[in-house]
């Protein structure tokens, strides 16, 4: 056994993690139909005005305003409607005065007209003719041309998120594809003589992989590409060559071997390939978790218990892979509720402890760091403080939802 001499805080490891951060700067060009939720690379200007037309805001009658003075329902304008415009058409007569065009919303405004007025403002009068019920002024309910986005705008940013707004606006400038900055790939693997890929017979003493596929949709939830590996086994010879193939990725995690035992040989691993960074912080659960710098790509060392290899990677993964790939923080929702029953907690340790939330309150739902189920069937999980032991039923908490 090679038990910790020390660890560290979790305010340490996250300031070590925050140093070790560097965006990529890889970019590529893809469609934009699959733009949303990429970085845009570079700003992205208009080469269009839009709209490219003077256009109606409503469904009514392109007018004259100065014809229109003084229209109430008492004593309404009369118009000569002398065309008919709808969307997707030129119109074909100029609005003189004492004239007007029925016009559809979005179609683009006649000539002579400056103004609309909407159809609820209006009766017919004929077949030729609309009486108006109310005064209008110029450029009302008119979209003029440019006025959402003139020629030469920028209309995304390099940095920016590509939200479906966003990719809307790149759609009504004519844009069919843009630069975005490439997800950085994310090597996976599990370590252990015991883990066996699913679909393969358990021998005894063997256990289905979960940290692969919890940590590969961790990743893809967050803006990385996962590449899973086969499990390595518990020698420092297949570590060192998991690592060796694994390092053509920007971020490698392994899970497993970061503990104390005897075959635990994530630290000897590191030593052949780069500098250990931290090993080891006072947090439950996931109190083995390592970090590393292997030939200039950042390396994580979870734990092999699912729960505090996930729990981790919620903590520390998420907001390191996010900053990788030039994503904005994650805000997570969060939702204050009193506790439903008593909590113990390890002195000098920061731990997350996971709850369900039911009839209005948090009840505990950490069973252990080996138990996935500790956060399958939890709705999130309160901090408590290293310095805290207890949490008393009924003291209300923050529960941050996953």
């Amino acid at each position: 056994m090679r038990p910790f001499t020390s660890t560290i805080s979790l305010d340490d490891a996250r300031q070590h993690l925050r140093d070790a951060i560097a965006p990529i700067d890889r970019t590529q060009r893809v469609a934009l139909a699959d733009a949303a939720g990429r970085v845009a690379a570079a700003d992205a200007r208009s080469d269009v005005d839009v709209p490219p037309f003077a256009r109606s805001a409503m469904d009514g009658y392109a007018v004259v305003a100065a014809d229109t003075t003084g229209a109430a329902r008492a004593t309404p304008a009369r118009l000569r409607v002398v065309e008919r415009i709808y969307t997707g058409q030129l119109p074909q007569t100029s609005i003189a005065r004492g004239a007007c065009a029925e016009i559809a919303t979005g179609a683009a405004l006649p000539s002579g007209a400056d103004a609309v007025i909407m159809v609820e403002e209006t009766a017919k009068a004929g077949e030729d003719a609309v009486q108006i019920f109310a005064a209008a002024t110029p450029g009302q309910h008119v979209g003029r041309r440019g006025s959402d986005i003139a020629r030469d705008a920028i209309v995304v940013r390099a940095g920016d998120l590509l939200n479906p707004a966003r990719v809307g606006a790149l759609a009504a400038i004519g844009r069919r594809d843009i630069d975005v900055y490439q997800r950085p790939m994310v090597a996976i693997l599990s370590t252990g003589n015991e883990v066996v890929e699913a679909g393969q017979p358990l021998a005894p003493g063997q256990i289905f992989d979960v940290n692969r596929f919890t940590l590969a949709a961790i990743v893809a939830a967050h803006g990385g590409i996962p590449q899973v590996h086969a499990p390595a086994h518990d020698n420092i010879e297949a570590l060192i060559g998991a690592l060796d193939v694994c390092l053509a990725a920007d971020i490698v995690v392994f899970s497993g071997g970061s503990s104390v035992g005897e075959r635990d040989l994530i630290r000897d691993a590191v030593a052949a390939r780069g500098d250990m960074i931290f090993h080891g912080i006072a947090v439950k659960p996931g109190k083995p978790t390592a970090f590393a710098k292997l030939r200039g790509k950042p390396f994580f060392g979870m734990p092999g218990n699912p729960t505090s290899c996930l729990s981790n990677a919620y903590v520390l993964l998420v907001p390191f892979l996010r900053a990788t790939a030039r994503l904005p923080p994650l805000t997570p929702r969060t939702v204050r509720v009193p506790l439903g029953r008593r909590i113990t907690s390890t002195a000098g340790r920061h731990q997350f402890y996971t709850v369900r939330l039911a009839d209005g309150a948090a009840f505990p739902a950490f069973k252990g760091s080996g138990d996935i189920t500790s956060l399958s069937q939890a709705d999130g999980y309160i901090e408590i403080p290293a310095g805290q032991s207890e949490v008393d039923e009924g003291t209300l908490v923050d529960v941050t939802l996953f």
